[in-house]
């Protein structure tokens, strides 16, 4: 709630009187379950995640697989990563962290057991909306992990060059997310000066949209 209440006081013209080809809105959800479903139905969606590990707590563990849970179906296997590992015999549950993608799924079903990292900050995501020229659109990452702490310089840095962007390139009533994708995401990422990363794709190989540029490419 704190971020919330510092950016709306601090963008109140941009939000409510904005100066750009369209609205502009900002949605924040606590975590990846995503309750408000931020993801599609803002310009700018602030999730909250964490940067380290999961933590296990070993003897709850213990007490969910007496109470009859079974940890290897019920939570294993539906990891979509597949970064947890049951060992029935110790009844002890690990997880390979550089694996896993912070989807809530176990600590929903196991929420004694399995808390989230304590390196907390957001994933920003960009361009959903429900539009009648192109659909509906969904979010892109845009950055997979920001610390959120006051005064948010980064955020709103950040924020600005986007604008900027926007407000030079953008058509009448054409929100962030159709501009985007009228000229690409290539073409954004490059102007706002936001790296691209593998988590920006859902299938790299099937549908990249980042590509080289002519002045990159030697002869």
């Amino acid at each position: 709630m704190t971020c919330a209440n510092d950016l709306t006081n601090e963008y109140q013209d941009e939000i409510h009187r904005p100066m750009w080809p369209y609205k502009f809105k900002f949605k924040m959800s606590g975590c990846a379950n995503d309750c408000v479903a931020a993801q599609a139905r803002a310009d700018c969606s602030i999730i909250g995640t964490w940067r380290d590990s999961i933590i296990i707590d070993q003897d709850e563990v213990k007490k969910y697989a007496a109470d009859g849970l079974d940890i290897q179906m019920d939570v294993c296997h539906r990891c979509p990563s597949h970064c947890l590992t049951y060992d029935k015999d110790t009844q002890e549950l690990s997880v390979n962290a550089e694996e896993c993608t912070r989807c809530m799924h176990c600590i929903n079903v196991m929420g004694k057991a399995i808390k989230q990292g304590k390196e907390k900050g957001a994933t920003i995501m960009i361009g959903a909306k429900s539009t009648i020229v192109k659909s509906a659109f969904m979010s892109w990452v845009i950055v997979p992990f920001m610390k959120m702490e006051p005064p948010y310089t980064e955020f709103k840095e950040m924020m600005d060059r986007i604008w900027d962007w926007w407000d030079e390139n953008g058509k009448t009533r054409e929100r962030i997310g159709e501009l985007i994708y009228r000229l690409g995401m290539g073409e954004f990422l490059r102007a706002t000066g936001i790296p691209a990363v593998p988590q920006m794709v859902y299938r790299p190989r099937a549908n990249p949209y980042v590509f080289w540029q002519k002045d990159e490419i030697e002869d």
